[in-house]
């Protein structure tokens, strides 16, 4: 602690090339903290994917149905504990741009699957009471003002007409990836007013005992189907999600070139930065190696001062971007779950030290094997 004066100095030597190194760790790590908020987003499906689900849908396409009659075969097998199944409603809220997903689901079994999802009682009461009722999340209620009570228009793109809902229920989820922009309302309701497709779901969730069962009931259920009209593709829910995720490109693989490059560019500048502030001071390092201060103890001071760049600079960069991420999805609806997660942030913090501590090793080995002599003859 003693020599922090020394430290603090040599900090303030050059007051704009202090600023300009705290600000490219800033910089990179705002941006570090930005991407692994939209890494999160994307891949949000993937982090909540229950492993004991496994999706069932029509081994054609997503989008096309599956007769309702297949539910009861799904109960017959060994290892299955529950079935649901949901259907893609596709509307928006008064204007287009006022889009959040929309589902049919089977009231009586859903929300038993989905069990993260959170509904006080007696609000899950009322929707069962109400064939037009509707179960909400709370990001999206907090969006559009949503009450309990209030009667919801939504503008059907696919079956048409305005389709009125009752909100009854506000959900909220256990953990900060839980996505709770959805919509959910009644199949009963949808089967009873749209005018075709009747007796059919857009997939299934089928909820099993254990998650090493998931392969061979995949495989046996889309064996029992293989041969009908409507054959079936079975994955688990990790699977089905990672599939929606690659439809869009490889965003892990984007995201971690952009924050390698990023990274490299830093840690070139910074060193650049603590190399020439060190040769400018060989010296200063000469004569304080001259009065008794170890090269050992020299050495630490140098590692210390770019450990200060990094950690100021770079700290204030994720504590930015994580209050930038606790504003919400900054797109209105195509990242409904944006954050950075403290996994992330303990990986923030680690890059901060590794990088401080990178960018220092070559300007403090030129100080550590110093040579009095020849600094001070080169005054």
């Amino acid at each position: 602690m003693k020599f922090l004066f020394l430290l603090a100095a040599n900090i303030k030597r050059k007051k704009i090339r202090t600023f300009l190194t705290l600000g490219s760790y800033f910089t990179a790590f705002l941006l570090f903290g930005l991407l692994s908020a939209i890494k999160s987003a994307f891949n949000q499906g993937v982090d909540v994917a229950g492993a004991n689900r496994i999706v069932v849908g029509n081994k054609t396409s997503i989008i096309m149905p599956l007769p309702i009659s297949y539910m009861e075969k799904f109960f017959e097998l060994n290892g299955v504990k529950n079935v649901t199944y949901a259907s893609w409603f596709g509307g928006y809220y008064k204007d287009p741009k006022n889009f959040f997903a929309q589902m049919a689901v089977d009231s009586y079994t859903y929300f038993d699957v989905y069990s993260e999802f959170k509904i006080e009682k007696n609000q899950f009461l009322d929707f069962m009471k109400d064939r037009q009722g509707c179960i909400v999340g709370k990001k999206t209620a907090e969006k559009y003002g949503f009450k309990i009570g209030d009667k919801i228009p939504i503008i059907a793109s696919v079956w048409g007409g305005v389709w009125e809902f009752n909100l009854r229920a506000i959900y909220t989820g256990t953990k900060p990836e839980d996505d709770l922009t959805q919509f959910f309302f009644h199949a009963s309701y949808l089967e009873e007013r749209r005018p075709w497709g009747k007796g059919m779901v857009g997939w299934y969730i089928v909820e099993i005992e254990k998650p090493e069962l998931a392969f061979s009931i995949s495989r046996e259920i889309d064996s029992i189907f293989s041969n009908s009209p409507y054959e079936t593709k079975s994955d688990t829910e990790k699977a089905f999600a990672l599939g929606f995720v690659k439809q869009i490109g490889n965003i892990e693989l984007i995201i971690l070139s952009i924050g390698a490059i990023v990274f490299l560019t830093l840690l070139l500048v910074t060193s650049n930065t603590m190399e020439l502030s060190v040769r400018e001071r060989s010296a200063e390092f000469a004569v304080l190696k001259t009065i008794g201060f170890s090269d050992s103890l020299l050495y630490f001071l140098t590692i210390s001062e770019s450990l200060f760049y990094s950690f100021m600079g770079g700290s204030l960069g994720i504590l930015v971007a994580k209050l930038f991420t606790l504003k919400g999805d900054p797109t209105g609806g195509f990242l409904p779950v944006f954050y950075i997660s403290m996994n992330q942030m303990v990986l923030g913090f680690l890059l901060i030290f590794v990088f401080g501590f990178l960018s220092g090793i070559l300007p403090a080995r030129r100080v550590y094997k110093l040579r009095i002599v020849e600094a001070l003859g080169r005054i």
